[in-house]
């Protein structure tokens, strides 16, 4: 066990924690069909090519489990018809229920912007300001129901990083964090999450175990906060876990020896998905990555070796958005390809696919 595990355990009074066995869902499914679940992409800039031949295919044979959706898949011309002429295709296509997801916070991280005709976003340091609970309801409401509209079932949203660090150049400074204390920052998070329950789309928190410290982006390379890191960045875990309301969470692509002394980013890191999230903090339910093509990762472990590397860590969801300047394009065949010959070789064990299938099942069993 991590040497700093026990001064987590403390800190966050939690005793004799045991991790629940996922059920399994179906043991007659093929691991072809287990991998394809654990694939999310972006889809290109098909605004006007709703049926796009490779994505529709890569779906129908089952190589993928959800889609994520850009600014630049807004048709500019007809953006509320197509968008959803695109969601009802890829979806028709699909087998088992597609996780149709978009980073919809609001304010500078909003893709559904006005001036297509969606409704007016607020960013989470001005309802943290403001302070009040029925009006992050309100402006939570503008987004949950326009995503339901839409088909769009999955926000990764909302953002449940503390603002430790009033320069942080991808979250403070973007008004990305709701507040420098977790207290206020759980309370919005979790009006957040019901209002889109109540609108059935599910939430991702993220970014585990915390990205408020950071001096750096990680879109741009290596993130380290061991330096700046503090415990009330997983408070907002705790509370919210302890309410009841966590669809899924996602992963940072942050490194912290305090809490992996192998220096992994937190997306890479046994300790910190294993033994603290899953640990310490009794979550049992679904892990998306972070886009896997940010530079934090992309130059610094290989494309596939940070694959497998993901998948033995315990996470569930890979995210390929194809959405990172300087990366190359990576379609889902190719990196179901990658998956299947780890687990041809004994690298992944087949059992690690099938748990997070079935977490990912239990998930989408709540999708309407």
């Amino acid at each position: 066990m991590n040497r700093f595990l026990p001064f987590v355990f403390l800190a966050l009074s939690i005793t004799s924690l045991q991790a629940q066995q996922v059920v399994d869902i179906e043991d007659s499914v093929s691991l072809d069909v287990m991998i394809g679940q654990m694939i999310l992409t972006g889809i290109g800039d098909f605004s006007y090519l709703p049926n796009d031949a490779e994505i529709i295919d890569e779906i129908k044979s089952g190589k993928v489990g959800g889609v994520i959706f850009f600014e630049k898949n807004i048709n500019k011309e007809r953006p509320k018809v197509q968008l959803k002429r695109t969601i009802d295709s890829l979806k028709a296509a699909a087998s088992i229920p597609l996780f149709i997801s978009i980073d919809e916070e609001g304010g500078r991280v909003n893709r559904l912007k006005t001036k297509y005709g969606f409704p007016v976003t607020k960013q989470a340091g001005e309802l943290g300001s403001i302070n009040n609970l029925d009006t992050t309801a309100f402006y939570a409401n503008n987004t949950a129901s326009t995503l339901n509209t839409y088909g769009i079932n999955v926000n990764y949203a909302p953002d449940v990083d503390v603002a430790i660090n009033p320069d942080n150049p991808v979250i403070a400074k973007l008004g990305r964090s709701y507040s420098d204390d977790p207290k206020i920052v759980a309370r919005h998070a979790q009006k957040v999450i019901e209002v889109h329950r109540d609108n059935n789309v599910l939430t991702v928190l993220k970014h585990f175990p915390g990205h408020g410290s950071s001096k750096n982006d990680s879109h741009l390379g290596v993130a380290d906060v061991s330096a700046t890191w503090q415990f009330a960045e997983l408070m907002p875990y705790k509370y919210l876990l302890d309410s009841g309301r966590v669809d899924a969470i996602m992963t940072a692509h942050i490194v912290n020896e305090h809490l992996d002394p192998e220096k992994l980013p937190a997306t890479l890191s046994p300790y910190m998905i294993n033994d603290i999230l899953r640990g310490v903090l009794n979550y049992q339910g679904v892990v998306f990555t972070d886009d896997m093509q940010m530079h934090a990762i992309s130059k610094n472990f290989g494309f596939e070796e940070s694959i497998k590397m993901a998948i033995n860590a315990g996470v569930d969801v890979m995210l390929f958005c194809n959405n990172v300047p300087g990366n190359e394009r990576r379609t889902p065949s190719q990196i179901h390809a990658i998956i299947s010959d780890y687990v041809a070789q004994g690298e992944i064990s087949e059992d690690r696919i099938r748990i997070s299938y079935n977490r990912i099942m239990q998930l989408k069993s709540k999708l309407k």
